[in-house]
């Protein structure tokens, strides 16, 4: 079998491996609708390899497809080595991983993971200096369309000419809405705060994240002397986590309307395969609506769900909402469709969650004294963990550590010692190819004696 990344006539190769194990690509686009081919390889290989245990893997933001494979490269090498420790496989099991592929989009200025040094854990690359204008420009193939690339253009004029002026700032905000695609139909009440970024008060919006995102040993003119040039830099933030948001949004289609419905043709296919579902960033939305998108819920292949960082509401399974307690989350009662436990990895150097994931959603028309209230209102998993869900809490143990796992009850990892390592504006968001973690997904998974 070919590794990963190998060609076959007429296209990308059905099946590779990755450190011995059989891998396969599964893509999507932005509706949801996968890659025939990928699909119909999918479905004949995996019952004919006999495979016990499959992994489906689901990237966060991501430009292409190159990078989403060095993801799945840098977690599932991990895999064999932590199968074969004395003493950990659970019993005999044939594992096998997927990585799927959807359109997101990350900004050309975040770091990208690459490959450990001296076998440790995976590091963090910065990526190279881009000025605004490029930054901007790069967004165009995740927002098709004339009249979006006509708001890109614009709003790039803006950021480079950074005019002393309120209503350019004003109109800065208002291009940011003509990016913005149809309201979000999987969104609930939990999820929808980010309404804030295009609708409150723009110099309120900007300034809340100059504060959140100072510019890195510049200090001076834009962030002490200079107002407009404050507020620009917060305009360049608020911009970034609207293009993130439109992300989050069309993972949820996808999860619902493309894997979901692929996960229950799995299961139909080999009904015996247990399927254990990862996802990170908005990919842990991706893989948590895919629950929902089960064609027959009493019938689910998903054995675990593993949620790594999940930028999305932490109240999204709740069954009441702290706020509205007649309301239950956009995913009440989904947990009943996984067969074992539903994990959760959170950390408090996570900035792209913790920090300007609910600053997006906060008002100026709120009360600021209830600011904190708000950030928890707002909050999202890969903070502080799955809430208001009777979850079980515990610091995430080194390789070999044991957890009480219970099916279709959540357990919290906190990661902070851990996921750690990354610069503003993500910080640790990405720093999640550690083999500790990867041990507590095969413990869930019931693969190793965790």
């Amino acid at each position: 079998m070919p590794p990963v990344g190998d060609t076959e006539e007429g296209g990308w190769a059905m099946a590779g491996e990755i450190a011995g194990l059989a891998h396969w690509e599964l893509g999507f686009d932005e509706r949801g609708r996968p890659e025939r081919a990928e699909v119909d390889a999918l479905l004949a290989e995996v019952p004919a390899r006999g495979v016990t245990d499959l992994m489906v893997f689901t990237h966060g933001w991501n430009n292409d497809r190159g990078q989403a494979r060095r993801v799945y490269q840098l977690w599932f090498q991990q895999v064999p080595g932590l199968l074969a420790r004395p003493g950990a496989a659970a019993g005999p099991a044939r594992v096998a991983s997927v990585g799927v592929v959807w359109p997101s989009k990350r900004w050309a200025d975040e770091p990208e993971p690459t490959a450990p040094a001296g076998g440790g854990a995976a590091g963090l690359e910065a990526a190279a200096p881009a000025d605004d204008p490029a930054l901007v420009e790069d967004l165009k193939d995740a927002f098709p369309g004339q009249r979006r690339a006509r708001a890109l253009d614009d709003l790039a004029r803006l950021l480079t000419e950074r005019p002393e002026d309120a209503a350019a700032l004003a109109r800065f905000q208002t291009l940011m809405g003509e990016l913005a695609g149809e309201p979000d139909a999987a969104r609930a009440e939990e999820d929808q705060g980010e309404l804030a970024l295009v609708e409150d008060d723009p110099e309120a919006v900007f300034g809340r994240f100059a504060d959140a995102v100072p510019r890195g040993g510049e200090g001076g003119a834009a962030s002490l002397g200079d107002t407009f040039g404050r507020l620009w830099d917060g305009a360049r933030e608020a911009l970034r986590q609207l293009t993130y948001f439109e992300m989050k949004k069309r993972a949820g289609v996808v999860g619902k309307d493309g894997l979901g419905p692929l996960l229950g043709q799995l299961g139909a296919a080999a009904p015996d395969l247990g399927i254990h579902l990862v996802g990170h960033s908005f990919g842990a939305r991706l893989v948590s609506f895919a629950l929902a998108g089960l064609p027959d819920p009493d019938a689910s292949p998903v054995r675990m769900l593993y949620l790594l960082q999940g930028a999305f509401s932490h109240f999204a399974f709740a069954d009441a909402l702290p706020t509205d307690p007649g309301r239950g989350g956009a995913l009440k009662g989904v947990a009943a469709r996984v067969g074992g436990p539903l994990v959760a990895s959170y950390s408090f150097h996570d900035l792209a969650v913790g920090r300007l994931y609910p600053l997006a959603s906060l008002s100026s028309r709120d009360d600021a004294a209830a600011a904190e209230d708000l950030l928890f209102r707002w909050g999202g998993i890969g903070h502080d963990g799955a809430q208001a869900v009777q979850a079980t809490e515990m610091d995430l143990g080194p390789v070999g550590a044991s957890y009480p796992f219970q099916p279709g009850r959540f357990l919290n990892l906190n990661a902070n010692a851990v996921v750690n390592r990354g610069e503003p504006p993500s910080g640790a968001h990405s720093d999640i190819f550690h083999p500790e973690l990867v041990w507590a997904g095969l413990a869930a998974a019931g693969l190793v004696a965790g």
